[in-house]
């Protein structure tokens, strides 16, 4: 477009005005024609136009297309020689590029001509290798060029692919759930970004975990609990343990095998050598020298492993004979002759076994941090959080009524000690908990405090942290499948946009429900909040976040979140299932606390339980034997035996 204005010196101005409209730019010419004395004073060549628009042209062509028109524009290559990972990577990476194009990318090898996307070795060609700061788990992603480059160490490869396809749009929420894009016109993203997590061990034992070890991949979790969920080789492979925990009983001294003939091997309490959940006595030369042949064994006969577990029982009563209570009481913590034995085992295993790290629990107590004594290089401490309060962060809660006491009568509360072992121990582990395990389907209102605490725990030096869940068959309630989608989200990035990652699984997951689901959320945890109610992990269905008006204000946005998804069969399931756990309140509630027992609304409940595949409710016994607690108004039905673990693994 030409306009003319007229100056009142006489200047004539011509302004040509060219639009870009591709990139809504445009540029501007002035050409200036000084006619007033028939002086030149200057003129911008049009051919500086033609350059930047042939500029413009040539970004055009410059971008390289994974897919276009139905067509493969990029193929992904290994090296000749790759390893399992790298061929899993590759084939994770087809399948999901050809689910979101419905083109079929070809896979070739280093000799493949064009634009590529080399994985694992292969990137190589392009100048990218794996170094050795990336460890088994960190990945680089970059383009050169018109081709990109996944590289990463012997996980990192794959999880490299994950986060490409997450950069594309994917999202792994369940096993049964993801969000893949349909995009056939798709273009190749030019990314820089390298990725190194902190915590080097990371795992959680949320069901769809425990079940699925190729999605604990794409959660990027590296560990198991015991082996009895193990991640394949091919899928990376994951940090594991000989023994996982609790192991003084039976791993390395079975009371029921030697008490009888040797009771100075075990716990000394109020001055008796005691049978019945008994710990080791620590000073003992004999149960040293058992010890360490056990763990010596143990190691043989599983010669992968990295990790082993010699930790005390899961109850009290540690020795307090005179030889270990004064080494606990000069370390002012039962830690003390704990880390005093550990060391020992420790420092006895490593010429044979020199990468092997031994693993033992902070916990109860041995929670606080000894005063002198240090763990060695090769002992992993793991500090467990359990005596805290959940509804509030660890660094902020000012819950009194759970602390550790110390040997001289003191106490102790886990954020102090959190920052103690910090100062001690070069290799310190946490075990946190994030569900209520006497009552699963309880509404645990922890969604505030999952993030500063991993946050808190990262700020002192914590280098693996296991999340204990709810680990029952079915899965349980209380939103679970968001709950473990975050804490997977955490414990890869603990400063990640926590609030994003809920969005967008709520949007997906729950559909039309997702406001009044985030509602949900939000009216829990903000009770907690300004009542300052705790909440520990062995609650009852009585806690002042449950009484009958809350209870309504949740069943009111459950009918909202249901009605919102009723022309929605998938979404309508999940809302009906997440509602099973306000449903468990009321009835427990009513039977306990009011002597109500509708046998009709029972008999539905169970049958909905069911139906959705759920299997306990409780930890420690099944739906029947919850059940009979139910009818027969007893809270939790470990209550039958003398041991709350006397009925024994699910059954299906």
């Amino acid at each position: 477009m030409a306009l003319k204005h007229k100056h009142s010196r006489g200047y004539d101005f011509v302004f040509i005005i060219i639009f870009h409209t591709h990139k809504c730019i445009f540029v501007l010419m002035r050409i200036v024609f000084i006619l007033y004395g028939g002086h030149y004073i200057g003129i911008i060549l049009v051919s500086k136009i033609k350059a930047i628009i042939n500029k413009e042209r040539k970004k055009k062509m410059s971008k390289q297309w994974i897919s276009r028109g139905g067509k493969a524009e990029i193929t992904i290559v290994m090296s000749s020689n790759p390893g399992k990972q790298e061929e899993y990577a590759a084939s994770e990476l087809k399948n999901y590029l050809d689910y979101i194009t419905s083109s079929s990318i070809p896979i070739g090898d280093e000799s493949t001509p064009g634009a590529v996307i080399a994985i694992g070795s292969a990137a190589a060609r392009l100048g990218v290798t794996a170094g050795k700061e990336l460890g088994e788990d960190g990945f680089t992603i970059r383009s050169v060029g018109n081709s990109l480059a996944i590289a990463g160490g012997k996980r990192g490869v794959i999880y490299g692919v994950y986060e490409f396809l997450e950069k594309l749009g994917c999202r792994f929420f369940t096993p049964t759930c993801e969000k893949i894009p349909s995009i056939p016109v798709l273009e190749l993203p030019v990314l820089n970004d390298t990725q190194v997590p902190v915590l080097e061990y990371r795992y959680h034992d949320y069901s769809d975990i425990m079940r699925y070890p190729r999605f604990a991949v794409k959660c990027r979790l590296n560990g198991t609990m015991d082996g009895s969920a193990p991640i394949k080789e091919k899928f990376g492979g994951y940090l594991s343990y000989v023994w996982f925990v609790h192991t003084f009983e039976p791993c390395i001294l079975n009371p029921e095998e030697w008490f009888d003939k040797h009771p100075e091997y075990f716990s000394m309490v109020d001055g008796k050598r005691i049978k019945e959940r008994t710990q080791l006595c620590l000073t003992n030369p004999d149960v040293l020298r058992i010890a360490i042949e056990k763990v010596t064994a143990a190691l043989r006969e599983h010669p992968g492993c990295r990790l082993i577990s010699v930790s005390q029982n899961d109850w009290g009563n540690n020795c307090t004979c005179p030889e270990c209570r004064k080494i606990d009481e000069a370390e002012g913590s039962g830690a003390g002759s704990l880390i005093w034995f550990i060391n020992q085992v420790a420092e006895a295993i490593e010429p044979e076994f020199p990468d092997v790290i031994v693993d033992t629990l902070a916990y109860k107590y041995s929670r606080p941090a000894p005063k002198y004594m240090r763990p060695r290089k090769n002992v992993c401490v793991r500090l467990c959080s359990i005596e805290s309060c959940f509804a509030h962060p660890f660094e902020t809660c000012d819950d009194k009524s759970r602390l550790a006491r110390l040997p001289d009568g003191t106490t102790t509360n886990f954020i102090h000690d959190l920052k103690e072992w910090a100062k001690v121990c070069d290799r310190l582990y946490t075990w946190d908990y994030t569900t209520c395990f006497s009552h699963y389907p309880l509404p645990f209102p922890n969604w505030n405090v999952l993030q500063p605490n991993m946050q808190t725990l990262i700020r002192n030096n914590v280098k693996g942290v296991f999340e204990q869940g709810c680990r029952a068959i079915g899965g349980s309630t209380d939103l679970n499948e968001l709950r473990a989608y975050l804490i997977s989200k955490l414990l890869w990035d603990a400063n990640c946009d926590y609030e994003r990652h809920m969005s967008e699984f709520l949007e997906f997951y729950y559909g039309q429900a997702a406001p009044f689901i985030r509602q949900y959320i939000k009216t829990l945890t903000a009770k907690v909040e300004k009542d300052n109610i705790h909440c520990h992990i062995n609650d009852n269905c009585d806690r002042p976040d449950l009484t009958d008006d809350m209870l309504d204000i949740y069943d009111a946005l459950f009918d909202q979140a249901e009605e919102a998804v009723r022309g929605d069969p998938v979404r309508a399931v999940r809302v009906a299932k997440a509602r099973l756990s306000i449903r468990w309140v009321r009835l427990k509630k009513d039977a306990m606390l009011k002597g109500v027992k509708n046998p009709g609304e029972i008999h539905r409940f169970f049958d909905d339980w069911r139906s959705h595949g759920l299997t306990r409710i409780d930890e420690w016994v099944s739906a029947e034997t919850t059940h009979r607690a139910l009818i027969e108004g007893i809270w939790r039905g470990t209550s039958y035996y003398k041991n709350w673990w006397d009925e024994g693994p699910e059954e299906l």
